[in-house]
């Protein structure tokens, strides 16, 4: 029996649990710490997360708290994290695509693309060609990134953002719904607006 192990029982999970569904696996145990969960959509939930160990199978940390998936898949790194990927998105043969990572339905990877570990690539969202897209970054739900984008770890690029071709992005930045990203961006911060502003430093 194929099994997958999925930390974080929400609504993020419940997407991971079907694209897993679809990629062949026979059976899907969650674990959460909130104790008064008992499943997530039909699959049912098991125990914590600390209580994982227990189990076997390959696993992936379903969060949308890029520095807390990041903490709990390097705690992890003696397990197998599978890349899942929805059978309706695009993902390039040249495309390079890191352990743990999610492409749901939809989403298009092109030519020579490398994303990194833990990442979300989510619903109808793009990464064209020669981007490099770093560790536990999120691509929201319709956003795009264009050509020969680099993008630093743990970067959340919000729902129907836009990020022009041939810029380079920090670590640890916020890209806010809607925002479009003309120029690099070199300080780690939340960013909103046409174009993209730093709207508050970390």
């Amino acid at each position: 029996m194929k099994q997958l192990l999925i930390i974080g029982a929400s609504g993020h999970g419940k997407v991971v649990a079907d694209i897993a569904h679809l990629n062949g696996y026979d059976r899907i145990l969650f674990f959460d710490d909130n104790a008064e969960l008992r499943e997530c959509g039909t699959d049912p939930i098991i125990g914590a997360s600390a209580d994982i160990e227990k189990y076997e199978g390959d696993v992936i940390v379903a969060i949308g708290n890029a520095e807390i998936r990041e903490r709990i898949q390097r705690s992890l790194n003696h397990r197998h994290f599978p890349v899942l990927i929805h059978p309706s998105a695009v993902v390039a043969d040249t495309a390079c695509i890191g352990d743990g990572t999610v492409v749901m339905a939809g989403a298009v990877v092109n030519p020579f693309a490398a994303i990194g570990e833990g990442c979300i690539i989510n619903t109808c969202s793009s990464v064209d060609h020669d981007c490099e897209i770093g560790n536990y970054v999120h691509v929201s739900v319709g956003s795009h990134i264009a050509g020969t984008v680099i993008v630093g770890d743990r970067t959340w690029i919000g729902i129907g953002a836009s990020v022009s071709n041939n810029l380079n992005i920090c670590s640890d930045c916020m890209i806010g719904a809607g925002a479009l990203v003309i120029r690099n961006i070199e300080k780690s911060g939340t960013y909103f607006g046409v174009p993209a502003k730093l709207i508050k430093a970390y």
